[in-house]
This record gives structure tokens, C-alpha cells and sequence, in this order.
């Protein structure tokens, strides 16, 4: 039985083409700042973000924890909301590590409005901490965030004088979804991290872009964290690769999810609350984790976040395997799912 995993973009791996680029990479002491491979990696992502520097990191949750541990730390908060991820799935590390108070900005599935963050900011007080830092996610959840939204945020965030940090893991597809430039997204915030191993499909690593002064201290918390890689240059080949040839093909991914959204619409047991970009999240009159058995027997892999099912479209998913998928969540037997 062919087994279709959708637990997460993560789950992609290398083609052989990508795989042929990592053999062929020219590599340095990355440490040192003498891997030409990662150089010129970094340099694309310049060009990409529109900011003055970018740097290679091992992960997502580091290219958010380091801008939490210069412009926060602690007696420090940084405003965000109840559904970003370095609230809810990296290990407490903003608080245990970077010494970051978190602060829960209400939100619609995510997306904060910026009359709301204003309104979460509070003076000067000895005995409270101080908000230095604001951070959005796009996309959260899926969910491509409105760059009017975001622009407002930043003037919020110009105007008390914080930071603003975009947890951009996800940016490619927010852009592609949107037609909106990674640059155009990247101006909103005054650092960006992208991931290199989601829906890009390269097996590692995270760019973290800001100014000058920004990264140099950037570089410093990367080698607190246990950062500082060698001949990184075999894995940023693959950086290169995904930036060349693998933006454009996240369309796919979305166009896959359209189609797998809708039979999980048309499905008795399934009601959709979020589908967009390439994730979809549901719920159900019965137990996610039924429904989770279910689909594996029928050879389908998700995965369930609180009371919702998680489905996450890559690389890995052909338009003939989403024929496939969508046939299969037809035949789920309802009966089944009651135990």
C-alpha cells in the first residue's frame, strides 16, 4: 500500500538533482566566513529579503530565538500571539533561553490587528517588564497575514520605538499565494527569518536577514547556541538549489490543498475551519485521533494539534497522488470512526 505522508512540510526530501548540487558544493570554514557556498547563499537571501545582511542558521527556532536574546532577554517582553510558534512549539526556549516574556495579543486564528498590539503596550513601570519587541508569523497557520496589517504593526512598532520580528518560516508561500515579493513582506519587520527545509525541500538550515549591527551580534548568539558550523557549504548547496528551482512549485502544493480541502469538506465527518497556502485544519463530531487511525489505514500520515487534524501539503504530494488522496478520504467509513 502506498503510504502518503501530509504530517508535514518537513517530511520532504532531497532530489537528486539537489542532491547532485550538495556532492558538487565548493565548501570553507563557514566559522570563519570562508565557505563560498553558505557566501553565496547568504548573498541570495540579501537579495531576496532587501535587507543589508543575512545569515545562515541550523534552524527555524533559532532564527527566532536570536532575535529574542538581543532585543529582549530579560525584565523584557515581546508582544505576539496564541497561535505563533515560539509559543506553542519551541520547547519554552523564549523564555528559558533568551529570558523573553511573552505577552498574548488577542487574535483572529493568528493574525493580530495593530490597534491591538498599540493597546498591549504599557509604559515605563519599575515593577512591570518592558515591551521591547513585537513579533508576527507569516504565514500562521497557513494563513497568509495582510501586509496592510503588517505595515500598520511596523508604524506601532516605529512610533514606541520596539523591534519587530517576523517569523517568516513559511514566507515563500505567503508570497507565491499573494503575488506580495518576500521583499515587500520583509520591509514590514526589521528582521526576517525564512526555513530552507520546509517547502523549499532542502534537508536543513534557516536564513535569518537584518541590518549590519544586527547580524554581527547575530553571528556571536549563534555560536552561543552551538551554531557555528564548518564546511556548511554541502547543505547551503541545497539553499541554492530550493531558491532556484523550488519557489514557483509551492503553487503546486497549494493547488494540491485546494482539492484535498474540498473532499475533506464534502466528507461527513470532517468540518474545515482553516485552509489556505498549503495547510488545512479540521474538526470533527469524533475523536481526532480516531480519525488520525483512519486515514493511516487507508494510507494517509497527519497529524492532530489540539482538537484539530493538521494536514500540510510539499513536494512529496504529485497532482496523481492528490487524485489518489482525495479518492481514499471518500472511503473512510464513518462507522469506523465511532469506535
Amino acid at each position: 500500500m502506498r503510504i502518503y505522508d501530509l504530517r508535514s512540510d518537513t517530511f520532504t526530501k532531497p532530489t537528486e538533482a539537489m542532491r547532485k548540487a550538495m556532492y558538487e558544493a565548493e565548501v570553507g570554514d563557514d566559522v570563519y566566513g570562508e565557505d563560498p557556498t553558505v557566501n553565496k547563499l547568504q548573498e541570495m537571501a540579501e537579495e531576496i529579503t532587501g535587507k543589508e545582511k543575512a545569515l545562515l542558521i541550523s534552524s527555524g527556532c533559532m532564527g527566532n530565538l536570536i532575535p529574542m536574546m538581543i532585543k529582549g532577554g530579560r525584565g523584557k517582553e515581546i508582544l505576539t500571539s496564541s497561535c505563533s510558534h515560539i509559543v506553542n512549539h519551541e520547547i519554552g526556549a523564549i523564555a528559558s533561553i533568551s529570558g523573553t516574556l511573552p505577552v498574548i495579543v488577542p487574535s483572529d486564528k493568528g493574525i493580530m490587528k495593530a490597534d491591538d498590539v498599540e493597546a498591549s503596550i504599557h509604559g515605563y513601570s519599575y515593577d512591570m517588564s518592558e515591551t521591547s519587541m513585537i513579533e508576527t508569523e507569516n504565514t500562521t497557520s497557513g494563513i497568509v497575514y495582510p501586509i496592510a496589517e503588517l505595515r500598520k504593526i511596523k508604524e506601532v512598532s516605529e512610533r514606541h520605538g520596539l523591534w519587530t520580528h517576523l517569523d517568516g518560516a513559511r514566507i515563500f508561500n505567503a508570497s507565491v499565494e499573494s503575488g506580495i515579493s518576500v521583499r515587500e513582506y520583509a520591509a514590514t519587520a526589521d528582521d526576517i527569518t525564512f526555513c530552507l527545509s520546509k517547502g523549499l525541500g532542502a534537508p536543513a538550515f534557516s536564513i535569518l536577514a537584518s541590518d549590519s549591527d544586527f547580524i554581527e551580534k547575530a553571528k556571536r548568539c549563534k555560536k552561543i547556541l552551538g551554531g557555528g558550523m564548518r564546511q556548511s557549504g554541502i547543505i547551503a548547496a541545497a539553499g541554492i538549489y530550493a531558491l532556484e528551482n523550488n519557489i514557483e512549485r509551492l503553487k503546486s502544493d497549494h493547488e494540491h490543498r485546494a482539492a484535498i480541502s474540498e473532499a475533506l469538506a464534502a466528507a461527513s465527518w470532517a468540518d474545515v475551519e482553516i485552509s489556505s497556502t498549503n495547510m488545512i485544519f479540521f474538526s470533527s463530531a469524533y475523536p481526532i485521533d480516531r480519525i488520525i487511525s483512519a486515514m493511516r489505514k487507508s494510507g494517509i500520515l497527519m497529524l492532530s494539534e489540539g482538537r484539530l487534524g493538521r494536514i500540510v501539503l510539499s513536494l512529496n504530494i504529485s497532482d496523481e497522488d492528490t487524485d489518489d488522496i482525495v479518492s481514499l478520504i471518500g472511503t473512510i467509513d464513518e462507522g469506523e470512526l465511532c469506535g
